[in-house]
């Protein structure tokens, strides 16, 4: 008797909770992705990086459009290695493919480095039913921002090339379902001692 009163009370405090739940206006997880950066928006990085000029910037002019290592967070810098290994990653990129620009950088080894800035904001939120979501019937995630990749090119603290690429809007949803459940999936143990399967 007194297991099945404990066995109640649990089953009420479970369903009180799942009412609660269901009733707030946003009970389901939200994340955000953020790459420090001087830029706010994508249309902001990419105004900076219109500023780059090929054989005239150098590394003062890139301090103050914001794509500095030393005073910018995340912009990474790179050596003649990594550079080479960006350009030739696989065996059928030949020296001679890359831009005259950078083949004569790299001679120089030493002297020829990158800066590499990749700013951007993603952000995910869980939508839909938290009911459904939080007992693993049906979830739904949204994907919203944007991400900009720079790659610019210093031979002996002049830019002499530069590249980029990024996605201005994100607006992804991923949708996942599994009609069985807590008991499909990661709760197949359960299936398997419930039913013997």
């Amino acid at each position: 008797m007194e297991y099945g009163i404990k066995g109640y009370v649990q089953g009420a405090f479970l369903v009180t909770m799942l009412l609660i739940l269901t009733a707030c206006a946003s009970p389901l997880p939200r994340t955000a992705e953020t790459t420090k950066s001087p830029w706010k928006t994508f249309d902001q990085a990419m105004d900076s990086y219109d500023k780059v000029i090929l054989n005239q910037t150098t590394v003062g002019n890139l301090q103050e459009l914001g794509f500095d290592p030393y005073s910018t967070p995340n912009v990474k810098i790179l050596s003649y290695l990594d550079v080479i290994k960006k350009f030739m990653s696989t065996n059928s990129v030949k020296l001679t493919d890359l831009p005259v620009s950078v083949r004569e950088c790299l001679k120089k080894q030493e002297t020829c480095k990158a800066y590499e800035a990749n700013p951007g904001i993603i952000k995910k939120k869980r939508i839909g039913s938290a009911f459904k979501d939080l007992l693993g019937f049906k979830r739904r995630t949204i994907e919203s921002g944007w991400r900009f990749n720079a790659l610019i090119i210093l031979d002996d603290d002049l830019v002499v090339y530069k590249i980029w690429s990024g996605v201005p809007f994100i607006d992804y949803e991923k949708s996942r379902s599994n009609p069985l459940g807590p008991l499909q999936g990661s709760g197949g143990d359960l299936a398997k001692g419930l039913f013997g399967i």
